[in-house]
């Protein structure tokens, strides 16, 4: 199977330079991968870069920690959007879950995905490594019930990132209903195989040319 189309082609380091962006996009068409995941300030540029592709740009909300307030993530989506922005990856406030304030954490999401609607996908950061089992399924639940296309593993920031483990118990939750992207430590084919076959619909990594050109 053909994985190129599954793939979020991820760089999201802080001191990335410009040539690294324009790098990043050609490599993104060149091998037909599905977006550049890319920090905000470099949206503008990609959306440019990617104009009349296939390819999306991908930006990051709340990133990394997901504690900013809904109000700021809220700013951070329409700002991204206006500058070229087709799917936004956004971190739930992971300190509100584990507090059990899930009215809070439906804010946090809902005030994303409300700007988003209708003009870019939205992909919700549960940040598994850090929470309990109970803690990602209700994550799930709670970014279904607000509306969101995906759940994703990881930010590939905290104290590490997807597992197979991880993408099962997410796909069991969310059902067939949304997406679910593995982020972080996908290294090689067999990685992303593994992932797709626990319910992974979508790949994020920082490795992508490397796993798609190793023999």
């Amino acid at each position: 199977m053909d994985y190129t189309n599954l793939i979020d082609h991820t760089l999201l380091r802080s001191d990335t330079k410009e040539p690294e962006i324009v790098q990043l996009c050609e490599e993104a068409i060149q091998y037909g991968f599905s977006s550049v995941c890319v920090n905000p300030t470099w949206v503008s540029l990609s959306a440019q870069l990617l104009k009349d592709t296939e390819v999306n740009v991908c930006t990051v909300i709340g990133f990394p920690l997901g504690a900013n307030t809904p109000e700021t993530k809220a700013f951070e989506t329409r700002n991204a959007i206006e500058h070229g922005a087709a799917e936004v990856d956004t971190v739930i406030n992971i300190g509100a879950l584990k507090d059990r304030d899930d009215d809070l954490v439906l804010k946090d999401i809902k005030a994303v995905i409300e700007v988003a609607k209708g003009k870019a996908l939205v992909k919700v950061i549960i940040e598994a490594c850090l929470l309990t089992e109970e803690e990602k399924i209700r994550a799930c639940m709670l970014s279904v019930k607000a509306g969101a296309d995906y759940v994703k593993t990881s930010t590939g920031f905290s104290l590490h990132g997807a597992t197979i483990e991880d993408v099962a118990i997410m796909r069991k939750a969310v059902g067939p209903v949304i997406g679910v992207k593995a982020s972080g430590g996908v290294r090689n084919k067999d990685d992303i195989k593994s992932m797709v076959e626990a319910g992974a619909t979508r790949i994020g990594t920082s490795s992508a040319v490397r796993i798609f050109t190793e023999k």
